[in-house]
This record gives structure tokens, sequence and C-alpha cells, in this order.
């Protein structure tokens, strides 16, 4: 996605890592519709890999890794466009989606929806092949 390490330190430049501790929220949506998949985490190392290979990577805080979405499951994430909010310190993903993106096998993580003061599951799983 970027042509050189030069070219990848000035882009890192705009991001400020240094608020969050080093990280930046990601919105990951699907770069056609907008719809909402999930929200992640990056650091440095997280946002050059996603550079390099064309991959959504992020970082686990719970298991404190590397984890390019998709990689055990084949659900990966091409990254289509890549925004950068006012201040620096979010990330917008425009991806093209393969198969589900939520660990529960749905299309996003936003599966549910408080209505009438109770989360109701408004999206089932989908289907294995």
């Amino acid at each position: 996605m970027s042509a050189t390490p030069d070219h990848d330190q000035a882009l890192l430049r705009e991001i400020d890592f240094a608020k969050s501790r080093g990280l930046v929220p990601v919105v990951t949506c699907d770069a056609d519709t907008n719809e909402v998949l999930m929200v992640a985490y990056m650091n440095e190392q997280a946002f050059r890999h996603t550079l390099e290979t064309g991959l959504a990577t992020y970082w686990s805080r719970s298991r404190n890794e590397l984890w390019t979405k998709g990689l055990t499951s084949g659900h990966v994430q091409k990254v289509r466009w890549i925004r950068l909010d006012c201040d620096g310190d979010c990330i917008l993903l425009g991806v093209e989606q393969v198969g589900p993106a939520c660990h529960t096998n749905r299309r996003t993580c936003f599966y549910r929806e408080l209505r009438d003061g109770q989360w109701v599951t408004f999206l089932e799983p989908v289907e294995d092949e």
C-alpha cells in the first residue's frame, strides 16, 4: 500500500500513537457500504504491517501481540482505503471483508441493539458453507 520506508515514516508521524499509550482505535467498515464491522486497536507495528501486506492487522490487547484479522479463519480483511481523523488519533479502515467479521460468525460485531431497555440480537450467525 505504501512505497518506501521513508514514506511510511511520514505517514506514521501524522498518527498520534502517544495519546493512548501507543495504541489508536480503528473503526473497520465495509469499503462499499460503510457498514461498521468491528473496532480494534493498532500500534505502529500493526499499522506498518497493514501497509506492507494490504491486510488489516491489529494489536491484540488481550494476547499482547500482532493479529492479522482472519489468518486462522480465512475471514481476512483486504484494505481498500485508510482514513485518519482530524486529531490523528483514530483510524477508519475501509475493507473488503472475506466471510464474517465477528468471531461469533456474524457479518459484523455489532449484532445487538438496545430495544425497550434490553439488548436484542437482531443478526444471526451465518451458516457455514
